[in-house]
């Protein structure tokens, strides 16, 4: 049987796999955004 691709060209294990990583490799640099923002503020505080 012949793999099926989505429109990304990847088939749907590949798309699992991608997914996979991608998620918590962007909830860390999500983190990492919010905290230097936090950091930032409590540093210089704006209005």
């Amino acid at each position: 049987m012949a793999e099926q691709y989505n429109l990304t060209g990847l088939s749907d294990a590949e798309a699992k796999e991608f997914h996979s990583i991608f998620m918590p490799s962007m909830y860390g640099w999500f983190s990492l955004v919010v905290l230097a923002h936090v950091l930032t503020h409590l540093r210089f505080p704006w209005i």
